[in-house]
């Protein structure tokens, strides 16, 4: 399959991959063929790109850190906690725990697997999705650092409910910070949670904090922050960078680069470091130009070498007998070829 934007896909073409809606239904089912009323749903709630089905690129598999069934089951779990908070009830939290059981049990299967973020997203989705990404990226920066089962639980409990301050809207003053607002609210909301560790409570309350002091709620320096909202920070930010607080959509390789440069200032260096381990740079089914200046596909990756990836380049044939040349350039054998430009 193919990852496109949404403008280049046309009807009749199959989805690749299900897209879910805020409340963790499906939407549109993978292998579904799209109708020109389709598109332009998809793209009237905000849906930017998607996964489409492709013969020459039939074999070319996403590889999931996480089970499509446990994505929708968190997705289904952060509606709900939401919904709960906004309507002034308790939320459960046998039920996160639960959740979080599952879906570290999946990524611990798959820690091997370089991240790929590929659930498609809709304005009604995005806050769940994020939260989704941002604990599995914690959870698989928390297994590259060594960290005990009990850990990796605090540590992905936290990050999945980093955000649950957003869950009030902000009632104070037009020019109070949204970020110190929801730091404040979800501590305020988690620490009451005696099933959870207070450690958890402190992911919702650092993680806009900075090592050099200028974050907020409180300006917090280095060591002063716990580790564990350090990893969330630096999983916040990709997926910011990938999806856009601002609108604005990211590629993988240029938000590595962005946040390499703010190593040690507004990012830890150290869970950086481990981060740029467990993240595909240029995620499968993306179209590439080689410096060769042939065009391709990524079909594939290698751990340890996330900017090395195999291209499927296809050009039409010379031969009557077939229709199309295939050939596939993996550049990690191939030190002199390097990726020019992302073309989708």
């Amino acid at each position: 399959m193919k990852f496109v934007g949404i403008e280049s896909v046309e009807p009749g073409q199959y989805l690749g991959k299900t897209v879910f809606a805020g409340n963790g239904t499906v939407l549109l089912a993978e292998g579904v063929q799209l109708t020109v009323f389709m598109i332009n749903t998809l793209r009237r709630i905000g849906v930017t790109m998607l996964y489409i089905k492709d013969p020459l690129f039939e074999d070319v598999v996403i590889e999931e850190t996480v089970s499509e069934e446990n994505k929708r089951v968190v997705l289904v779990l952060m509606n709900e906690t939401m919904e709960a908070i906004r309507s002034g009830k308790d939320f459960g939290s046998k039920a996160v725990s639960v959740s979080v059981d599952r879906l570290l049990e999946d990524i611990s299967s798959n820690k091997e697997v370089l991240l790929q973020l590929s659930d498609i997203r809709s304005k009604d989705n995005e806050m769940f999705v994020h939260a989704l990404n941002v604990a599995t990226m914690s959870a698989l920066v928390g297994i590259n650092m060594g960290y005990n089962q009990a850990q990796l639980k605090e540590l992905t409990i936290g990050a999945l409910l980093h955000d649950i301050g957003k869950a009030e809207r902000i009632t104070e003053d037009s020019m109070t910070d949204p970020k110190l607002h929801h730091a404040w609210r979800g501590f305020e909301l988690l620490k009451t949670k005696r099933e959870f560790s207070l450690l958890i409570a402190h992911i919702a309350f650092q993680h806009h904090e900075t090592p050099d002091g200028l974050g907020v709620p409180r300006q917090l320096a280095d060591e002063q922050i716990h580790e564990y909202a350090k990893i969330v920070a630096v999983a916040n930010t990709f997926d910011n960078l990938l999806f856009g607080e601002d609108g604005k959509r990211v590629l993988p390789h240029n938000a590595t680069e962005r946040m390499m440069a703010l190593a040690g200032t507004k990012l830890d260096r150290e869970v950086l470091i481990q981060f740029l381990r467990i993240v595909s740079i240029y995620p499968t089914g993306t179209s590439v130009r080689l410096s060769t200046k042939e065009s391709g596909v990524i079909v594939g990756q290698h751990r340890g070498l996330p900017g090395r990836p195999i291209v499927r380049v296809v050009k039409k044939a010379h031969s009557e007998d077939e229709e199309f040349e295939v050939k596939e350039v993996d550049l990690a054998k191939q030190p002199t070829v390097f990726i020019e430009a992302v073309l989708s």
